[in-house]
């Protein structure tokens, strides 16, 4: 079959996904070989493949692919996370086009709507990624909400409640007004924004005095249970023990006191509202103060917010900023930039809020995952300066607030007997629950008397588990699939969610197993555009990767993708290195072309040259593998592809096949061919886990293949002897033969013809290079010899002169006038760093690297004229 004359991705891609498919190759099962195991970050069910995506799962596929090739029982997990607030609010939205309400519907009416959503629209992410080429095992797919899973994540709970660290409690939480339900601290982004500072006067009971506070939120007032003074406060000692009048509210609440005021803040008193911030609900339950909460869930104002309720926060702010300034209690309002608390998911603005909460105390899971990244080092995290922040937010955590108002996740097993907060059981089903209610309270309770929680775990709940569970090993802690795939390998995730997703899961592993979940975090960096922006949809600036496929193929866009992404770095994604991942392509093609094109004979003897070529090209490979396997064992994923790209594209295309293709039109010896086969053979391989696609083509088209023997299950090259002094040589040649051909090329004398090159070999290179020299500059005869060569071209690589002789095509007075004007332009650029290197504050002050660069000028320019002199000599 001919060879289509240009490589055209669109036609190849799916054929070869269907075959690899076809022949289960992905498919991983438990047997002798050792494994080697990646679960994917699961993407939320709600999302489509983005650029952050395309690089997290490109990197997973290739230590995935590469794993293969290496003889392991790879095995890729993938599957997608329930995303409980954003899937939830996608399905409110939905319902609200059909002019359909939340609270309309009952719970199971609800699930059921989420459940249709999840089946039409969950999953689309996974279909793109079979675009690009991953080789995921998609037998073993998982949803979140998968029933073995969801009975996992229930009984974690049921353990760690038995275990004393789950809890309820009355909390201040993060409420998302958006979402109408609770956010743990990681979901919680705080941004500075401008914001105004407003100073109240409130007036002083039984008397004319009036003190000032200064507040960020003047609506809060309704909220207003005490004003706190410090008790080291000079100004306020007339205050002490008097009470204060709540303006509008017309509440009158105590003054107290507390050092916990900043006597250098504002005007030094402090309004205390304990529903509406940390602090001062501390304060509140120190000294005993009214709680009142003046919000509704959705952040309008209940009726504690008066004449103000039904009306949102913000719009009440610059209402009763101007109530206030009518009564006369506005002082002053100040411009005043503080930090604001938003909702990742949502980016509503936080409300803090005291509510009933589930709660896992963090105290001494956190202990185990310290040690094991920090200090033993079972784990590791690339790059390694996550390290600081993985041991800031351990050693800072928080209890986790685990509960969330939603109805789409995984309900609570709490069973509710009566009305009291601690009027509960936690139990798998309602039948247990009843038993369980009946003994705590020594009454006969049944199943219809309970009322379970409505509440449903944090998502993240479910997915610290993922590890674990998507083998089973919760549920079944002793099964052949966790202890065969567990601990895993690899994780490749982004930074962005070390505290939400990574630490979580090795608090699981050390907790349920006692194990790690995985060796190594491979943190990749975030995707932005040219002008160092994050690409997202709102800004406008992020490809659709699927189009990206379609116009340059999967290979081009995941080799463009890694070709501008530095370990664990902020990848500036550029699209023209997708245009040069297509190019590498064309080149690897047109190089196959070539091969395929020769004519292969047994009888011709196999040339020096090709001999020569065939031992370098094999210590080159081996040098390549070693460093490809240096820049894996670091995580440097794209250091390895480069190292690759300048294989294939300089030493293999550009050099080996230059110095073994047979004359124009003549065959090539069958040996040299065989080791050509061999060698492309070879490239393929260790190209295979960055473009998949070219190279199984590739590897096809060479021979008939077995369903045995295609390349997705080759076996990768072994690591062979390195002559580092071949190697050496070679680069030494490889600017002799640049000389000729600038020579060649400056004046104009054909590929075509022939010439002579006399050496004088000042370096004692080797002459075991000579017979290339000869095939690829097209020398017919090289002598060495003691002293210059009149009447010739000449050129100088390090001490060694070379000498062409001249042709009667050259034109030796305009040759002169050329070689006058180059002479005079490298004198005088010599001139100018030899003035900057005489500058003692130059050479003293500039950084060594700066002046030995200038050093180097100055030493390649006076070999350049020495060169150029004595070609003018000679002529």
């Amino acid at each position: 079959m001919s060879l289509a004359t240009k490589y055209n991705p669109q036609e190849i891609e799916d054929k070869w996904y269907d075959y690899w498919m076809k022949n289960n190759y992905f498919h991983s099962t438990p047997n002798e070989k050792e494994s080697y195991t990646i679960v994917i970050p699961p993407p939320n069910v709600t999302g489509v493949l983005h650029m952050g995506h395309m690089l997290n799962n490109t990197i997973q596929d290739v230590l995935v692919r590469r794993a293969r090739l290496k003889g392991y029982n790879a095995c890729w997990v993938p599957g997608t996370d329930h995303a409980s607030i954003a899937t939830e609010a996608k399905v409110v939205a939905k319902l609200k086009e059909q002019g359909v309400e939340k609270n309309d519907l009952s719970r199971d009416e609800f699930l059921k709507h989420a459940w249709d959503w999840t089946e039409e629209h969950g999953g689309i992410i996974l279909e793109q990624l079979k675009k690009l080429g991953a080789s995921c095992d998609w037998e073993r797919t998982k949803f979140t909400m998968d029933a073995d899973l969801s009975e996992s994540v229930i009984k974690v709970f049921i353990d760690l409640y038995e275990k004393g660290l789950i809890y309820r409690g009355y909390r201040m939480v993060n409420w998302d007004p958006e979402a109408k339900t609770t956010l743990s601290d990681e979901e919680v982004i705080y941004e500075e924004k401008p914001g105004n500072l407003y100073y109240v006067n409130y007036k002083i009971e039984g008397s004319d005095d009036v003190l000032t506070i200064a507040t960020t939120r003047p609506e809060t007032i309704l909220g207003d249970s005490a004003i706190c003074i410090n008790p080291n406060d000079d100004r306020f000692t007339h205050l002490k023990g008097k009470k204060a009048i709540v303006p509008i509210a017309n509440r009158v609440v105590p003054i107290i006191e507390d050092e916990y005021v900043d006597i250098e803040f504002g005007t030094g008193c402090l309004k205390v509202t304990p529903a509406h911030d940390q602090n001062d609900k501390k304060l509140g339950e120190k000294h005993q103060l009214e709680v009142i909460d003046i919000f509704n869930d959705d952040a309008t104002l209940n009726s504690y917010g008066l004449h103000y309720e039904g009306k949102d926060r913000f719009v009440v702010r610059k209402e009763i900023t101007k109530e206030l300034e009518k009564l006369g209690c506005l002082v002053k309002v100040e411009q005043h930039v503080h930090k604001v608390g938003t909702s990742e998911r949502t980016k509503s603005v936080i409300e803090p809020k005291i509510s009933a909460q589930w709660f896992l105390k963090m105290d001494e899971l956190v202990k185990p995952a310290l040690k094991a990244v920090l200090e033993d080092e079972e784990i590791k995290l690339y790059p390694k300066h996550y390290n600081s922040t993985y041991r800031y937010w351990l050693e800072n955590i928080r209890d986790w607030n685990i509960s969330r108002q939603l109805w789409w996740g995984h309900q609570i097993p709490a069973f509710f007997y009566g009305e009291g907060v601690h009027d509960f059981v936690v139990a798998k089903t309602k039948e247990e629950a009843a038993k369980l209610a009946s003994e705590k309270t020594g009454t006969s309770i049944n199943p219809e008397d309970l009322k379970q929680d409505s509440d449903v775990l944090d998502t993240w709940f479910s997915s610290w588990l993922w590890p674990i569970s998507v083998f089973d090993g919760i549920r079944n802690p002793d099964n052949e699939e966790i202890n065969y795939y567990y601990p895993t390998n690899d994780l490749v995730t982004g930074p962005d969610i070390i505290f939400f997703w990574v630490a979580r899961m090795i608090f699981a592993g050390y907790q349920f197993r006692n194990q790690k979940p995985f060796s190594n975090v491979y943190f990749t960096g975030i995707v932005r555009d040219k002008q160092r922006r994050k690409m997202s949809k709102s800004l406008g600036n992020s490809p659709d990767p699927v189009e990206l496929i379609e116009k340059y193929g999967a290979d081009g866009v995941r080799v463009g993708m890694l070709l501008c992404s530095a370990a664990g770095n902020d990848l500036l994604f550029d699209e023209d290195l997708c245009a040069q991942g297509r190019n590498f392509s064309n080149k690897i093609w047109n190089a196959f072309r070539l091969i395929k094109g020769w004519e292969v004979s047994s009888e011709k003897e196999q040339p020096q040259s090709a001999k020569v070529a065939i031992d370098w090209y094999q210590s080159k490979f081996n040098q390549t593998l070693q460093d490809i396997d240096k820049s894996f064992e670091q995580y440097r994923i794209s250091e390895a592809l480069m190292s690759i790209y300048r294989l294939i594209w300089d030493d293999f295309s550009s050099w080996f096949l230059e110095m073994v293709k047979p004359e124009y039109q003549k065959p090539i010896d069958a040996k040299t061919y065989q080791s050509v086969i061999a060698f492309l053979e070879a490239n393929l391989k260790i190209l295979h886990p960055y473009m998949p696609f070219i190279t199984e083509e590739i590897w096809q088209n060479i021979t008939n293949r077995s369903e045995d023997e295609a390349l997705i299950i080759a076996n990768y090259p072994e690591q062979g002897e390195i002559d580092k002094q071949l190697i050496s040589d070679f680069e030494f040649i490889t600017e002799v033969i640049s000389g000729i051909r600038t020579i060649r090329k400056d004046k104009n004398i054909s590929f075509k013809d022939s010439i002579e090159l006399a050496v004088v070999n000042n370096e004692n290179s080797t002459s075991d290079f000579d017979s290339v020299i000869q095939k690829i500059g097209n020398i017919s005869k090289i002598t060495y010899v003691q002293s210059k060569v009149d009447g010739a071209l000449s050129y100088r690589v390090k001490s060694n002169e070379y000498f062409i002789p001249m042709s009667d095509a050259v034109d030796v007075a305009s040759e002169k006038i050329k070689l006058e004007e180059e002479l005079k332009y490298t004198e005088g650029f010599l001139k100018s760093v030899q003035k900057k290197l005489s500058n003692e504050r130059f050479v003293n002050n500039a950084p060594e690297q700066v002046v030995a660069i200038e050093r180097k000028k100055e030493a390649d320019a006076i070999a350049k004229i020495a060169t150029i002199k004595a070609s003018l000599e000679s002529l």
